[in-house]
């Protein structure tokens, strides 16, 4: 089965939070499973390793923004073959800018036709979040079958449809209330949604959730309506076990029994200066939807009971927030993304909180497992479908108090050592390698192609 993956990140060429991780493992699984994978991501000026270009040239395809100068690079890594699509557009630092719609439409516009250029002919066009819809619409639109992940519902690639239209290079067939437009604007989420054969998301839960108003983010009348046809579900994410061993960890005094693990909780402590109280941590993003304003609320209550840490960056606001609370000696915030310090907070916390208002999988709560660390969670998508209660705690209100008193029965817990013990053994056996979810994907793939092509109903002026 010949698969290609489109994605805006993969690790470790390219990578901003979860996206990146996933299409750093879930290919190279497949390939081990025995599919000839190519994954396709912008060459972003950032990327170092060393590609090797294989094609430049005009490519011609409809659109108002002529690509002229075409750049596709290659590596091969894991059994995977990795191709980079160069665009004036990427030649910059950094992976993401206000005018990202823009520049992933002149993405999506070049792929199909780069790929055609270097010889790659999938079964299975595989596109992940908004920055591949277009691909996924294209890809259709060409005969082909596609398959299309939501990894974050919220961010969606909506542009005034006047522009729109001229920079898709899509007939204008596709520009109705059936196909792109959403409210006077394109939206390449929905293109993807609408286009593809099968839609997934990265938990069974989260799958349930983008059906209803809360969580729909406006598309959840087209979402209900892909259930009823049978082209939504939801497959959990996996975790690179590898990458995120505590057996293993070159950035911690490595361990295999929980015994181990308070050498590393002894260095995070001299790290930071904290003082024996537990040690309750995050990595993550600084977003509300992580909840993190909720934290930083909660921070009063939680500083009587636990040390706590935070690596991450994101909102200026909760940056200043956290920064605030620094100087308190039970608070340590690392402003940015280091990931050195994030294995060693991960191995070093005895809790890990995730008060996310939605959270489509998460990673961060199998990794904290993985290490032997408690979460403490708020019960919405993939946090729902990994963190079992009788080894975190979960708690279901978004709110600084609903977060506090879930780390308050957590440090009850915690002070009765057999019982957090039993519960951190029970977190580190638990399996939430690839294996699993690249089974399903791959019997996903194996049912798209032997169903018929999916007729494009109300689009046929396409």
């Amino acid at each position: 089965m010949r698969v290609v993956h489109v994605a805006s990140e993969v690790f470790p060429f390219s990578r901003s939070g979860g996206l990146g991780d996933v299409l750093g493992a879930l290919p190279a699984q497949q390939a081990r499973l025995g599919a000839q994978v190519t994954v396709v991501s912008p060459w972003y000026a950032d990327i170092t390793q060393a590609v090797r270009e294989v094609w430049r040239g005009p490519l011609e395809v409809p659109g108002s923004v002529p690509l002229t100068d075409v750049r596709v690079g290659a590596f091969t890594e894991g059994g995977v073959q990795f191709l980079f699509v160069g665009l004036d557009a990427f030649d910059r630092p950094g992976l993401y800018f206000p005018d990202d719609v823009w520049r992933f439409t002149q993405f999506g516009r070049a792929v199909l036709p780069a790929l055609e250029q270097v010889g790659v002919v999938p079964d299975v066009l595989h596109g992940h979040d908004w920055q591949a819809g277009l691909v996924v619409a294209r890809a259709r639109l060409a005969g082909l079958r596609a398959v299309f992940s939501v990894h974050n519902l919220q961010y969606q690639g909506r542009w005034n449809l006047m522009d729109g239209v001229g920079w898709t290079g899509l007939p204008d067939g596709v520009f109705t209330a059936e196909g792109l437009e959403f409210h006077g604007d394109v939206n390449l989420m929905k293109a993807g949604l609408v286009f593809a054969s099968q839609v997934t998301t990265v938990s069974p839960t989260y799958a349930q959730e983008i059906t209803t108003p809360e969580y729909g983010e406006g598309l959840d009348g087209l979402l209900i309506r892909l259930t009823h046809e049978g082209r939504l579900s939801g497959i959990l994410n996996g975790l690179d076990q590898e990458r995120w061993d505590p057996r293993t960890d070159a950035d911690i005094t490595p361990f295999g029994q929980l015994a181990g693990k308070a050498a590393c909780g002894a260095a995070l402590r001299a790290e930071f200066g904290l003082d024996d109280a537990p040690i309750l941590a995050t990595v993550s993003r600084l977003a509300e939807q992580k909840g993190m304003d909720l934290l930083i609320a909660a921070l009063p209550e939680l500083t009587r009971a636990w040390n706590v840490v935070v690596l991450g960056g994101g909102d200026p606001r909760l940056e200043a927030g956290l920064r605030e609370w620094d100087a308190h000696p039970r608070v340590a915030f690392a402003q940015g993304m280091n990931e050195p310090l994030a294995h060693r907070i991960y191995a070093g916390a005895d809790a890990f909180a995730m008060p996310s208002r939605f959270e489509p999988c998460g990673l961060s709560q199998m990794i904290a497992m993985r290490y032997g660390t408690l979460p403490v969670v708020r019960e919405t998508g993939g946090l729902v479908d990994t963190v079992p209660h009788e080894v975190g705690f979960r708690f279901a209100g978004a709110t600084p108090e609903a977060l506090a008193d879930a780390c308050a029965a957590a440090r009850l817990t915690f002070d009765d050592h057999a019982e957090w013990a039993a519960r951190a053994q029970e977190a580190m056996s638990l399996d939430f390698s690839w294996d699993g979810p690249t089974r399903e994907y791959l019997g996903l793939y194996a049912r798209v192609l032997s169903g018929p092509l999916r007729p494009l109903v109300g689009l046929e002026r396409a």
